[in-house]
């Protein structure tokens, strides 16, 4: 069952290709248009149906000159057009009209019949065949010789007589069939006998020379030579299929007549013979497929050979020399490098490869090395005339060096030799051809590799940090340095220099080279300052070069020198000095080291003070002078020092406003707010605990010296250069500043103001707590009128008089005030801090409207508002102090204290009465209201119901008497 499946696929598989061919044939015939298979064309009215079924490419059918009406063919049959429709939008559709006899010709749009296809009867039936048959001549000839020696039936001599009469029969049949040519009427009947022919020869010679030892070396290697010659004839003679079929044979034969010690170099020049003759041929009958096979089997047995091992001299020289021959030699021989570069490059490549691992195999002797030197050689030589292979000379460059990489334990002189080896070859060839018209960054590439890597390997070879080890290779860093140097310096007076960065990448993979040589040569502590000095030397050298990708270049090692200092052994106490006291062990070499990156990093930023690059370079520079600073001038005075930088170099940006320094000033302006971090920081701690009704007191607020130098004295440094400067600045940019600076200054004044009065626990918070905040209150607002009276400058009056106001009103009125408060107010009545404590936020309030009269007048009702609260509160306290003293929450309140409180809620009332009438103020008189009645409330329903006799009697008339009052004067008030 499952072969008749298998037939029955086999003929269904051969009758779908055959109906493909046909309707092959359809498609071209219909075009993709409409065709009527009739003696005359359609309408001007037809479309053509493929149109029809695919409305989405629907167009109106080509305008056709109209015929005369009994010419006109007749209309397709509705059968056709649903045909036309199943078929689907993506086949091209014909009309066919009822009458109209179809045929394959008929479908032709310009009448020829289409060409034969290749079907599966011409290549099954006409042409595997024959070629099959050839190659199993060839078999079967093998096979025969290998069952004489199985069988021991003949001797060797006669075994290879027997071989080479039979090629000789095969070949001569071969001439026969040609000459024949009226009778076999096939050319590849005689293609393949002489194919086959050619095999057996290959097959007969290399038996008597490897399997029976009958013929020397040269003896097989005369007869190898003779047959190869013979079959080039034979392929130039018979054409294409002898030359493929002898290729076979050829490359086929070592592997199917073997030795059981076979001579690689004997087989080495065989394959040398076959595929020298094979590529010759391709290139004279221009079958480059010919060539690509013969290389590509060579290559397949050289890396067979280079696998199995075990090559001693004769064969390693045999077999690198045939790698040689194949991946150079046969392809500039063969090939038209202009024609077929890819096959130059990769057969160069391959090579390189395969070399690779001739040397790594074969222990990295100086045999191996020196095929691969002689491949190099000829590598670069082959690249200079061959475009495309020039583009890849990198890669063994790179397998040279992975080879090195990966030797393990090589003798110095070996090693100094390879290395000096690849440094002459792929150097020299990149110096010759760097600054030619046809030399770009390839070369470059090709001198970083070979200074880069040529002194990686050296170094991970042999350093091993032995005393006078680091000198010796920091030295030898020198010496790689000076190849991409010597390519640079012959740039120098090139014109097309500045046309690429070739000139930048050497220059800067010179510096690279000598950083390597001091981080190996120097102590750790002057890597920084080496690193330095060649991004200073490069800056100098893209300036007189006037090419800036040399400066950008410098940028990338002064990048490096900056990193270099934190992370160097000493850098950890040279770092704590930025922010704290720190010892440094050797201040000498922390100074030598910041000063060398700090100047280098002020060139860069003078350099380039005219690009927006100097928004980075600046502050860089502004940090790296800092640290410099900060070696020897202690940390408690950095913040005075960085102030005094400030002025100096603002006031030369004013008087020279070429110099461009704004970002080196905004760097310095944020190292002084740095600094005044923690004092305000603490300030800031304690202020928000405050809030909850905490003191302030002295101890947990920053030292006087402190705030002295990171508050203060900043502080007033900016101030006076905002003096000088402010008129040149924006109006943001001068108010933002202001605000800082008086910031600044109001909180270090109020840190030493703490100082001074030395409040430090609850029972000194108690007794001057309250004469302590009036005193700054009062200092506050002081300030502020002050600043109006003689600056005129409003918004910092109001700053102050406001600031004044608020700490009364958050701190007197709120949380401390005496009324609820131990806080002392002093002992004599009337003559004490209550007056101080409320009228503080009252001036406040009339220094507003006389400062900003226009702003105080849209507020005037909270003003008034906040009057009548602070009366009324300094009224009540006054009230209290009169009965308890000093502090007012001592003693509890009597009933002749309370009566008073009526009494005084009575005689406020009608003070906000009289005021109101006076004034026209409406909400004075509504307060009053507001007032009476509550002390009504109170009177009615507290006073009287503790009261008894006269008391209770004075009470009501007192409380009668005002408000008889109260209504006569409102209502006096209403009538006027």
């Amino acid at each position: 069952m499952t072969e008749i499946l298998l037939l029955a696929t086999i003929i269904l598989g051969a009758l779908l290709h055959d109906t493909r061919r046909r309707l092959g044939r359809l498609e071209q015939a219909a075009g993709g248009g409409a065709y009527a298979l009739g003696p005359a064309a359609q309408p001007e009215s037809a479309v053509s149906i493929r149109e029809v079924a695919d409305p989405r490419t629907f167009a109106p059918a080509p305008v056709i000159p109209l015929v005369e009406p009994e010419r006109l063919p007749p209309e397709p049959t509705a059968g056709v057009v649903a045909a036309a429709f199943e078929a689907g939008p993506d086949v091209p559709h014909v009309v066919i009209h009822e009458d109209a006899p179809f045929t394959e010709e008929a479908v032709d749009p310009v009448g020829k019949p289409a060409a034969p296809g290749f079907g599966l009867e011409d290549l099954f039936g006409r042409k595997l065949p024959i070629w099959a048959g050839g190659i199993t001549l060839i078999v079967a000839a093998v096979l025969m010789v290998k069952y004489s020696i199985d069988s021991g039936l003949l001797s060797p001599i006669v075994r290879v007589m027997l071989g080479l009469l039979f090629g000789t029969g095969l070949i001569a049949g071969a001439e026969l069939a040609r000459r024949s040519e009226d009778r076999v009427r096939d050319p590849r009947v005689a293609q393949s006998l002489a194919g086959a022919g050619i095999g057996g020869l290959y097959a007969a010679v290399l038996a008597a020379a490897n399997l029976y030892g009958l013929v020397g070396p040269g003896a097989a290697f005369a007869g190898l030579a003779a047959i190869t010659g013979f079959a080039m004839v034979l392929a130039m003679r018979f054409g294409v299929p002898c030359a493929v079929l002898g290729l076979v044979g050829g490359l086929a034969t070592p592997a199917v007549v073997q030795s059981s010690a076979p001579s690689v170099p004997l087989l080495a020049g065989y394959l040398a013979i076959v595929i020298g003759s094979l590529t010759l041929l391709s290139r004279r009958q221009r079958w480059v497929w010919l060539g690509i096979g013969a290389l590509a089997g060579g290559a397949g047995w050289s890396l067979a050979l280079i696998v199995l091992g075990g090559l001693d001299n004769a064969a390693t020289l045999s077999l690198g020399l045939l790698m040689l021959l194949l991946g150079l030699g046969l392809p500039a021989l063969s090939f038209d490098r202009h024609a077929v570069p890819v096959l130059h490059v990769g057969a160069a490549v391959v090579a390189a490869l395969q070399l690779a691992l001739l040397v790594a195999t074969g222990g990295f002797a100086p045999l191996t090395w020196g095929l691969y030197g002689l491949l190099s050689l000829a590598f670069v030589w082959l690249a200079g005339r061959t475009p495309m292979l020039r583009k890849v000379v990198a890669v063994p460059v790179l397998t040279a060096l992975g080879l090195v990489a990966l030797w393990p334990s090589p003798g110095m002189t070996l090693l100094a030799a390879v290395i000096a080896g690849i440094v002459l070859i792929y150097g020299g060839h990149a110096l010759r051809n760097l600054w030619r018209d046809r030399g770009g960054l390839m070369e470059v590439g090709l001198l970083g590799a070979v200074s880069l890597g040529g002194y990686a390997l050296s170094f991970g070879q042999f350093y091993t940090a032995a005393p006078g080890q680091g000198l010796r290779f920091a030295l030898l860093a020198l010496l790689f340095a000076g190849l991409p140097a010597i390519g640079a310096a012959m740039g120098w007076r090139r014109p097309t220099r500045r046309d690429d960065a070739r000139f930048a990448l050497l220059a800067s993979g010179s510096g690279l080279l000598v950083v390597l040589a001091a981080l190996v040569g120097l102590s750790a502590w002057a890597v920084p300052i080496a690193i330095a000095f060649v991004a200073a030397a490069l800056l100098a050298l893209g300036i007189g070069a006037r090419d800036d990708r040399v400066s950008v270049g410098a940028l990338v090692f002064q990048t490096g020198a900056i990193l270099a200092l934190p992370i160097t052994d000493v850098a950890a106490t040279e770092l704590s000095r930025f922010f704290e006291t720190a010892a440094v062990p050797h201040v000498g070499q922390a100074v030598l080291r910041w000063a060398a990156v700090a100047l280098t990093g002020v060139a860069f930023a003078w350099h380039h003070a005219d690009r927006r690059l100097a928004l980075l370079l600046q502050p860089v520079a502004t940090v790296l002078g800092y640290g410099l600073v900060a070696q020897v001038v202690p940390a408690p005075w950095l913040a005075i020092t960085a102030a005094a930088v400030f002025v100096v170099l603002a006031e030369a940006t004013w008087r020279r406003p070429a110099l461009r320094l704004a970002p080196t000033l905004v760097t310095l302006a944020a190292f002084i707010i740095l600094w005044a971090l923690e004092p305000l920081g603490r300030w800031m701690v304690s202020g928000l605990m405050s809030l909850s009704g905490d003191p302030v007191f002295a101890m947990n607020l920053p030292a006087p010296g402190m705030t002295a130098q990171r508050l203060l004295v900043p502080a007033l440094a900016c101030a006076c250069v905002l003096w000088r400067t402010g008129g040149d600045l924006p109006n943001v940019v001068r108010k933002g500043a202001l605000a800082l600076i008086g910031a600044l200054l109001l909180v270090g004044v109020h840190i030493l103001y703490k100082h001074l009065l030395l409040i430090g626990d609850p029972a000194s918070f108690v007794r001057i707590g309250l004469a302590e905040r009036t005193l700054w209150e009062v200092a506050l607002i002081g300030a502020g009128v002050g600043v109006w009276r003689v600056l005129r400058v409003r918004d910092v009056a109001l700053a102050l008089v406001g600031a004044g106001a608020a700490h009364n009103l958050l701190y007197t009125v709120l949380l401390h005030d005496p009324l609820w408060d131990a806080q002392a107010v002093g002992p004599w009545p009337l003559v004490n801090l209550l007056l101080p404590a409320f009228g503080i936020a009252f001036a406040a309030l009339s220094l507003f409207g006389w400062i900003a009269p226009e702003a105080a007048a849209r507020v005037k009702r909270p003003t008034d508002l906040l009057r009548m609260g602070l009366i009324l509160l300094f009224a009540f306290a006054t009230l209290r102090q009169l009965f308890c003293g000093n502090l007012l929450t001592v003693t509890e309140i009597d009933e002749v204290e309370n009566i008073c409180r009526s009494v005084l809620g009575i005689a406020l009332a009608l003070g906000f009465l009289l005021w109101g009438i006076r004034s026209g103020l409406r909400d004075w008189r509504i307060a009053s209201l507001v007032l009476i009645l509550l002390a009504v409330v109170k009177v009615f329903l507290f006073d009287a119901s503790g009261l008894e006799g006269l008391l209770r009697i004075g009470s009501f008339l007192a409380l009668g008497f005002s408000l008889i009052g109260i209504g006569w004067l409102y209502s006096r008030s209403l009538k006027g």
